[in-house]
């Protein structure tokens, strides 16, 4: 059964990245909430075709709204707020406070984000359990990943501007930071 999908966005968070679909008929008043292909809210025959859904993503529940509007006749606009900003902001915000790497170990692949302003690890939608110590250049976060050791190295970068650069060891090899 194929999709009339009005409106998608990708979003990263934390516990994982999140593909969010919307469909709106607008003859028959349906609206469908789709994330990562899973319906997770469907309403039929809705009279009042402008509105608001509103919906949790993720684990932690990360509260989403999807603002319907009238543009000009049967025209309609989406947006989507996530934690009460809009999708943009939510999303240069995220890319301030958080990094993100993707690699694959003994076959499978993995997700790792460090939330920067918690020091908290995230591995495939799981807070790993964390070692932090003092080094001579910075602070260096400990843990595992399916039995290979990892390290996510703070220091400063020696510029203002750039702050604090975070790498992601693994088995002691760099690797390299995921960009969206």
């Amino acid at each position: 059964m194929s999709r009339d999908v009005a409106a998608a966005w990708d979003v990263e968070l934390s516990d994982g990245a999140y593909h969010i679909e919307f469909e709106h008929g607008t003859t028959t008043g349906k609206r469908v909430i789709y994330i990562n292909g899973k319906e997770i809210m469907r309403r039929d025959w809705m009279f009042k075709l402008v509105g608001k859904e509103t919906f949790t993503v993720g684990v932690l529940e990360t509260k989403a709204t999807i603002n319907v509007e009238a543009v000009s006749g049967f025209a309609y606009e989406y947006s989507l707020n996530i934690n009460g900003k809009n999708y943009k902001t939510f999303m240069d915000n995220r890319s301030k406070i958080s990094k993100t790497w993707t690699l694959k170990l003994d076959g499978m692949d993995y997700r790792i984000v460090l939330e920067k302003d918690t020091m908290d690890v995230w591995c495939n939608g799981d807070r790993m359990e964390t070692t932090g110590e003092f080094a001579d250049d910075g602070t260096e976060t400990h843990f595992d990943v399916a039995n290979h050791s990892c390290c996510v190295k703070a220091f400063s970068s020696g510029h203002k501007r750039s702050g604090i650069i975070h790498l992601l060891l693994v088995d002691g090899q760099r690797v390299p930071e995921f960009m969206q």
